[in-house]
Order: C-alpha cells, then structure tokens, then sequence
C-alpha cells in the first residue's frame, strides 16, 4: 500500500484561519484574554485534512522570519505586506502547541521559507514511493504538484479546497506545474512584492510560456518576436526577469536536519490535547472527545425557584426589594424580539415563567411600576422598551449589571449576562451560548427545569454581583458617572427609541426610482467611455477595462487580479472620465442599497416610523451609536445622499423638526482640558479658531485676511494635534510637503504650549496608571500603552491623548440630554427628543413650541457643565430634517 505524506504550510493556513475567523474574533478570546479564532480554525482545517487523508507521516513548515536567502538577494521581497495584527502573532506558538498535541511534527529552518522545506520534504516523499499532498493558502506552491504530489490550496476559510495535480493545472492555466515559475517570474507577484516585466499581466505571461517554455528560452530567442512594446520591456528587464524566477523557484534542496524518518505521524496525544483545549477553552472539541470542560466540572451552585402562573400569583406578594428581574428576549432587536420569559425575586424566592403576558397581572405589573420598590437589571433600557411593548412603565432600576460592568471597563464587556459574570469571576450562571446555543442553531430550550434554573440563575447574578460592581464604581470615583449620567440616560434613550423617528416611505420610494434613473445614466456614461458593455461590480472585469483596455497605470494588485477600491480609484480619477464616474455610480449605488432600500425595510408597519437602537454600552470613548438601523450616518457630504433626510418628517400635521448642535465641542473641551490661555482667549473672545488658529501657525497679523484655504490647513492641524496626527499625515491630508507640515505643528505647539504640556503628561499618565479619564472619571483602559512594539504603543500613545478629548464631549452631550428630558416634561411642553448625532440633539414639536425650543435648548446644552470656556449652540428648525435653517 502507498505510503502517505502531509505537508502543511504553516504560516499561510494560520493567516487564513484568522482573516476566515475574523468577523468573529471578540468571541474566540479564551479565559486569559488570548485570541484563539486562528488555532480554532487552523484545528478544523487539521481535523478535515487527517480524517480525509490519514497520513503515515506529517509535517507542519513554518517560516523562520522575515530574512531569508530571497530577502537577502532582493530587499524588497514581501515587502508590501501589512504588519501582522498583534492578535494573529500572539497565537503562533500555541498553533505549534496543537500540532505537537495532534502527533504532528513542526520545522522550520532559519534563511529559508516554509515552501522550500516543503519542496525539499515533497521531492525526498517522490523519491521515496509516498503519495504527498500539500496543503496551503498559497497557489505559489501549485508549482510543486507532479504524478505523486497533489497541492490543496484552500478557499471559502480553511476546510474547503482546489486540488491541483499536473492535470488540473493544466486545464487551468495550459502549462505545466514548473512553468507556475516561468509565468510568475514574467507577471511579477504583488504579494510576495517582485516585480516582473513591465506591463506583462497574467495572460500574456502564459502566452509566452506557452510558446517559449522557459524564460531562458524566450531570452534565446528573443529576436523571433516582432517589434512592439512588449518586445522592448522584456529587454529592458530581462534581469528582473531572470532574478524573478530566482524568487518565484521553490527549492527542492534546501539543507534540512530532518528527513523522512523524522516525521512519522504519531495520531492524536490525547492528554495533551485535553489540556490544550482546556487551556483554550475549546468546549465543543472536548465534548467531541466526551470531556467536561475544567469550568463545568464544578457544578452551579443549586438554586431552587417556583414557576409562576395564573394560580399562584400570591407568591408576588411575599418578595421583598430590592429585587432581580429579567425579562428574556432571544434576539438582540428588544423592539421586535419574542418574550421567551421572565424571572422575578428578592435573592431568596425566584419565581420564574414562560408567559410574559403574566407580567400585565396587577399583582406584577404593580410591582413594576413602583418607583419606591429598587429593581436590580441587566441591560435596563432594553427591559425598559420590552417591558414596554407589553403595556408596563418599569420604574425603580436601581442597578443594571450592564451598564455597571461597562463604565468599568470598556474594552472587555459583553451582552450576554454569563460571560460578563464570568468577567467578574462570578461563575454561578452559563452563558446564553450554553443553554441555547450559537447562530443559527439557538434555540430556547424546551426543557422547563433547564430554562427556568438559567432564568433564576440570571437573576442571582445580578443580585449577587451588585456590590461588588457598585464597590469597583466607588473606588474609580465612578459611582456619579453611574447614578448621575448614565442610569438616568437609560430612560431618555428608551423613551426616544419608543418614541421613534416618522418617516415618508413614498418619498424614499420616489427618491429611489430617481437614484435608478441616474445610475442607468452614469451606467451608460461609464459603457460608453469602456467602450463596451460589462459588469460594473465586478473586481475582475472592471481592471480588464481600466487596466488592460484602457492602459491605466497600475496603482495596487492583489493575489485575484487588480485593485479597484477607492483609494486607487482617487489616484486615478484625473486620468480618464470613467474612474470619476465608477466612483459616482458606487456612492449612488450605495445610497440606492443601503439607505433608500434598507430604511424602507425597517419602517414599522404600525406607526410608519423608524425606532433605532442606541448602543450605550459599546464604544470605549463613551459615545452614543445607533443600529437597526444607524441613523447616525444618514449621509450628508453627496447632494443625492442629504436628499434622504426629506424623508425625515413630524408625526403630527402642524409639528416642524428641531435641531441643535455644539459648536466645536471637542476644541472647546480642549482648551478647559488643557488649561492653554491662548487657546481659551481664542474661545471667550468668540473668534473663529481656525481662522484664529491660521494667523498664529503662518505668523499673520492678528487683523489678517484669512483665504478659504489657510482656514482649511488651520482647521487640519486644530483636529489633527489631538489625534497624535504625524507630519507626514498632516502633509497628506492638506497636500503640502512634511517638512512644511512638521513646521505648521511646531509652530502650533508654540502657540498652544498648554497642548504639547497635556498630550506629554496624558501619556505619561497613561503609562503610570494604565488608562486615562474623561471629565466625569470615564476611564479607558489602554494594555498597549507600555508595549514593545512600536505600532501599538503608538496607536495606545494617540488614543490616550484623544480619548478624554471625545469622551468628555460625549459626558457633556449626555448630560444635555437628560437635562432636557427633564425641562421637557416639567414644562409640560409636547415637544419629543427624537435622535442624538453625536454632537447634535433632533427634536419633532408643534410649530407654537418652535420658539420656546429656540431659547430652551441652547440655554439648557450650553450649561450642561460648566467649562473654563463658554459652549455655544447652533440651532434650525424646519417641515423636515433636510429643510432645516437657522
């Protein structure tokens, strides 16, 4: 029988088991913080390959490092590459850990990559009778396939892949596996960064292979091809060229110190893999080998509850405040979600139920409308608006785990109350995961004992976890950003999220048939231009046109072909008419797809508004986001795009929409922050600060005329300073060189010495104490602030400066908003707080309440905190969010 050999390339299937993994990656983080999606995806892709291929003997090749004999010839081999992300590198050595557990051998060998031991470990396989496959992320490797190696390269993520043998290569391509070498060292490679012959792509690289054989038999005959362009580049380069299939050759000689012998499959050692995805908190591969994981092992502590009914409703009675309650919605959206149940008790009694239309007994619904009796929650403004829809004003919230858990750390906070215990080492309550399961295989369990146990679970966690989250607030300083901004914010979201935006769905479906008509005009624009009819979407096909047809130059390949994102587009658009219309159709086609279509899918049919979520407790600055859907990127900058808030309208005949926005908040926060006298002056005196800004950094006179586009420059470098921006960012976003960019921030810091003191004793700070605070205490916790590597410490560096910069602007706003709340409802006006935009407030009021707004609004954001510069407010009211005006 055939003996069978595995060779796997390391590095490339671990890059594509994480970027396969990625849009996952918060969830594969195990109990020590450690990013595990590319070990977990490097597993299921092992698990395939060994059940399908059963290998006699197996090989895992890892590269060395970045110098090899091929960086040493050419410098800038692979130098294109982005920077591995931190969260990939700190895996590595525990992929290596799981091979030696799966009974697999791991090499690598310094000054060569992992394709040439693969080479040098296939070519010895040949000569040795086994039959080998590779497999890899890499289709360089293709080259190696022959009568007895069968190269699978990976798609679709790790366990889906292409199988090319001789045969397959050759009705891909029409050459041979080793003319892979000769195309590649024609066409150059954009990933490996080398670069070929000029403007010899794909086609024409296999033409001449297919005609010549070899690149040293093209140069022989060289003189054979016509005259023409082509002729005359592959002269000039012939030295790349030849260099080139240098760099492109796997070797099949490399100076191994193992052989054969040496990698003889072991199978699975499977005390070492327990421990192993004990330590990775690989459950579902455990159960797989019928193992309780280490954190189940110990049993939850027992609780005992009683399932409410109509029956025995008395039980209500008997519960003493404060209380735990949770009302179960599976599905993130509270505004739609099922109710799968409730729990209900007072740390000693759990009542719990499937029927939340229990909750509208007097005896319940009472109870939760008392404001004198604490409710103790998690996630309270979601319990609010679910609660709600059931006809039930929930008062009294008192503590919600949540937000709590939150404020104490931002960085690591989840909406599943079991891993969020679990944060806090509280470990009596599993995950919504557990119970119900994942994606689309969660499910409520039809088993009352194991539903009702997670419920009454839920609601100890939360009683037992109040104080010591409330001693964790105190101790931060953080009990007033609690009690004070963020539990009353609660509220105000919930009521503006159940009060929900109107919105005209005829004239969105108007505006989308106008948006249809103008992309068939620019589709026909662009056909004309091209020359030819093709798909518009496709990556593939428009690089032919631009690239190929058109002879655009080529800013950026990638391992499919050309790249068309916008970045390269806005190089190219003042070459030809077509790149600005390519460019235009895509933000049409944008709006048409995101915006016209998808807010006519979220318009309730009951009330014909939009009722958006607010996110309170997701972003590390503190500030508010919104989904399903975002109503906070409603864009603004396209003509065609601003047109979408005509849509945006009263819910009542004779009301008007209202808006006010701060002025420059976060420069304004800057200057209380920073305490510069120049940069405060600037505020009092109510100059413009960009143009303010402009004659102190160019040394104009203080009565000088300031153009449009010094005020430009000014304003970059004002919003610039704050984010760590670097001269040559600066440089390249107002177009000047880095020497004059470096100059504009030294004279600014010149200027505003108070700045430069604040961004050097904030970092400082930051790397004394780990994290940095906004005005009200908010913290944000930065791990990379004392990192090695540069990039990170860097990227903590310029967060430390800018974080209490945005999140005082967010504590200021929130406050704003439950101040107002509170005028709106003392004053008895009908006026509705309807959305938040950052720093802006959007109110729907009848037209007589229009001039109360005009005074009350701005009197109230403005005094929201007291600032050693005065705030300022901009307000418009208009018929709808687009018709605005002062």
């Amino acid at each position: 029988m055939t003996k069978q050999l595995l060779l796997i390339d390391g590095n490339s299937i671990v890059f594509r088991a994480f970027f396969a993994m990625h849009s996952q990656i918060d969830k594969f983080t195990n109990k020590d913080g450690l990013h595990t999606a590319a070990i977990y995806g490097f597993k299921l892709m092992l698990d395939h390959v060994l059940a399908e291929f059963q290998p006699d003997a197996a090989l895992v090749a890892f590269d060395a490092g970045k110098v090899t004999f091929r960086t040493k010839m050419y410098k800038d081999y692979k130098g294109g590459r982005n920077k591995t992300p931190s969260e990939l590198t700190e895996q590595l050595p525990y992929v290596r850990q799981l091979v030696k557990a799966s009974g697999l051998h791991s090499y690598e060998l310094p000054n060569y990559e992992a394709d040439d031991i693969i080479g040098t470990l296939a070519k010895q396989g040949d000569e040795a009778g086994y039959q080998t496959l590779i497999v890899t992320g890499d289709r360089d490797l293709t080259q190696l396939a022959s009568d007895h190696t069968t190269v699978a390269v990976t798609h679709k993520g790790v366990t889906e892949t292409e199988h090319y043998t001789p045969a397959h290569v050759q009705e891909k391509l029409g050459i041979t596996p080793r003319q892979i070498i000769d195309m590649k060292a024609l066409m150059g490679d954009s990933s490996d960064n080398y670069p070929g012959v000029t403007k010899i792509g794909e086609k024409t690289a296999i033409k001449l292979v297919k005609q010549f054989g070899t690149v040293e038999n093209l140069y022989d005959h060289i003189d054979d091809l016509k005259k023409s362009k082509m002729k005359e580049h592959l002269i000039e380069d012939e030295q790349i060229a030849r260099e080139d299939k240098t760099l492109a050759t796997i070797l099949q000689d490399a100076p191994l110190k193992i052989s054969l012998d040496d990698i003889q499959y072991q199978g699975p050692q499977t005390e070492e893999l327990i421990d192993f995805y004990q330590q990775m908190d690989f459950k579902s591969f455990l159960q797989k080998m019928n193992v309780t994981p280490e954190d189940e092992e110990e049993q939850l502590a027992p609780i005992h509850y009683q399932e409410l009914t109509a029956d025995n409703l008395d039980l209500v009675g008997s519960l003493k405040a404060p209380l735990s309650f949770y009302l179960e919605m599976p599905d993130a959206n509270y505004h739609l979600s099922p109710f799968a149940g409730f729990v209900i008790g007072d740390g000693t009694t759990w009542l719990t139920s499937r029927d939340a239309e229990l909750l509208k007994q007097p005896a319940l619904k009472n109870l939760l409308e008392n404001p004198k009796v604490k409710k103790d929650v998690f996630n309270a403004k979601g319990q609010i608006v679910g609660l709600h829809r059931l006809g039930i004003a929930l008062r009294g919230v008192d503590f919600d785990l949540l937000l709590a858990s939150y404020l104490l750390n931002t960085n690591d906070n989840s909406n599943d109350l079991g891993k969020l215990a679990a944060e806090h080492d509280y470990h009596n309550v599993q995950s919504d995961e557990e119970v119900y399961g994942k994606g689309a295989k969660r499910a409520i369990p039809d088993d009352d004992e194991l539903f009702f146990a997670h419920l009454a679970n839920k609601a100890r966690a939360i009683a037992e976890l109040k104080q010591p989250l409330f001693d964790q607030l105190k101790d931060n300083q953080q009990l007033p950003l609690y009690t004070d901004i963020e539990l009353p914010l609660t509220r105000v979201l919930a009521k503006m999220e159940i009060t929900g935006v109107h919105v005209d769905a005829q004239t969105l479906k108007n505006m989308g048939s106008k948006l249809k008509e103008r992309l068939a005009e620019i589709e026909s624009q662009i056909y004309q231009e091209a020359g030819e009819e093709f798909n518009i979407n496709s990556t593939k096909q428009l690089g032919h046109i631009l690239f190929e047809k058109l002879k655009l130059p080529v800013i950026k390949k990638t391992k499919t072909g050309y790249s068309t994102a916008v970045d390269v587009l806005e190089k190219l658009a003042d070459r030809a008419p077509i790149v600005a219309q390519i460019l235009e159709y895509r933000q049409i086609a944008k709006l048409q797809s995101t915006y016209i279509t998808g807010l006519l899918k979220v318009i309730h049919s009951t009330d014909q508004k939009i009722h958006t979520r607010y996110l309170q407790t997701l972003t590390q600055t503190g500030r508010l986001s919104s989904v399903d859907p975002n109503l906070q990127n409603i864009p603004v900058r396209l003509p065609e795009g601003r047109q979408i808030r005509r849509a945006f309208v009263p819910s009542q005949p004779g009301w008007q929409i209202f808006s006010s926005d701060y002025s420059q908040v976060e420069l304004r926060v800057l200057a209380h922050i920073t305490g510069d006298k120049n940069l405060q002056e600037d505020f009092k005196n109510g100059e413009d600060i960009h143009a303010s800004t402009a004659r102190r950094i160019f040394h104009l006179a203080p009565d000088a005329e300031i153009d449009h586009n010094m005020r430009r420059r000014a304003k970059a470098v004002n919003f610039g300073i704050v984010y760590g921006i670097s001269d040559y960012g600066l440089a390249q976003r107002i177009h000047v060189s880095r020497a004059q960019a470096h100059e504009f921030i030294q004279n600014y810091f010149h200027e505003f010495p108070g700045v430069k003191d604040y961004i050097n004793n904030t970092i400082e700070y930051a790397k004394e104490h780990g994290y940095v605070e906004t005005i009200t205490h908010r913290r944000r916790y930065l791990p990379d602030i004392n990192a090695k590597s540069f990039s990170r410490r860097s990227f903590a560096e310029r967060t430390a400066m800018n974080t209490p910069i945005q999140g005082s602007a967010a504590d200021i706003i929130k406050i704003a908003m439950i101040h107002m709340e509170d005028e709106l409802e003392k004053r008895g006006l009908q006026a509705k707080m309807l959305l938040q935009i950052h720093d802006e407030l959007v109110f729907e009021a009848p037209k007589e309440e229009i001039p109360v707004l005009q005074k009350l609004v701005p009197s109230v954001m403005d005094s929201a905190v007291k600032l050693d510069v005065p705030l300022k407010v901009d307000s418009k009211f208009g018929d709808t969010w687009y018709d605005l005006k002062k």
